[in-house]
């Protein structure tokens, strides 16, 4: 991962993360108005008017700025074509956040989640010193898990029955990573 601090984007192999334009809006809207998305997260709307993503992205460059949250644009690193959102909270005072993405349904099972998620750890361990990461996901969405076991996270327990959506409740499925670094700090 290569962290450019003028632009803020991080660059992997594939991919270029990159803050939200005004332009995404569109795209944004479509991927997300996607019924496979909705159910499978926490705050997502459906339908998912153009409004939603323009309000959803007012805010991402204010708060990069005062380190409240870090919210990435997942594009091509080739072709600038974009695939889904990564972002991370910063909880400052206990030095840790919670990572979180989505795809587009049309870049599903191409390792993009994957890729974005391991860069925005590195990222916030490296740049933003954090000590933690962790993230959750519904039980039924067991791909979003593999993403958090390829990027170095550890199970760490399960709410049952914690959260009611569309008439039935789910499991929340809980990861979380430690900073190398922190944890041996001698290495």
């Amino acid at each position: 991962m290569n962290y450019n601090r003028t632009d803020r984007t991080l660059e992997t192999d594939r991919l270029l993360l990159r803050l939200f334009k005004p332009a995404d809006a569109e795209e944004v809207r479509d991927y997300c108005n996607n019924y496979k998305i909705y159910r499978s997260t926490l705050t997502l709307p459906y339908p998912y008017p153009l409004e939603c993503a323009v309000s959803w992205m007012a805010n991402h460059e204010q708060n990069f700025d005062l380190d409240r949250m870090y919210e990435f644009a997942i594009t091509d690193r080739n072709t600038g074509k974009l695939h889904g959102a990564v972002g991370i909270s910063n909880h400052q005072p206990y030095h840790n956040g919670e990572i979180a993405y989505w795809i587009g349904e049309a870049h599903w099972g191409q390792g993009y989640g994957t890729e974005a998620a391991r860069a925005v750890i590195e990222f916030v361990f490296t740049e933003k010193n954090y000590h933690r990461v962790y993230a959750r996901h519904f039980a039924s969405n067991p791909a979003s898990g593999k993403i958090m076991q390829k990027c170095g996270m550890s199970y760490e327990g399960t709410l049952k029955d914690h959260i009611y959506k569309n008439d039935s409740y789910e499991d929340l499925v809980y990861y979380g990573i430690l900073n190398p670094v922190k944890e041996n700090p001698e290495t």
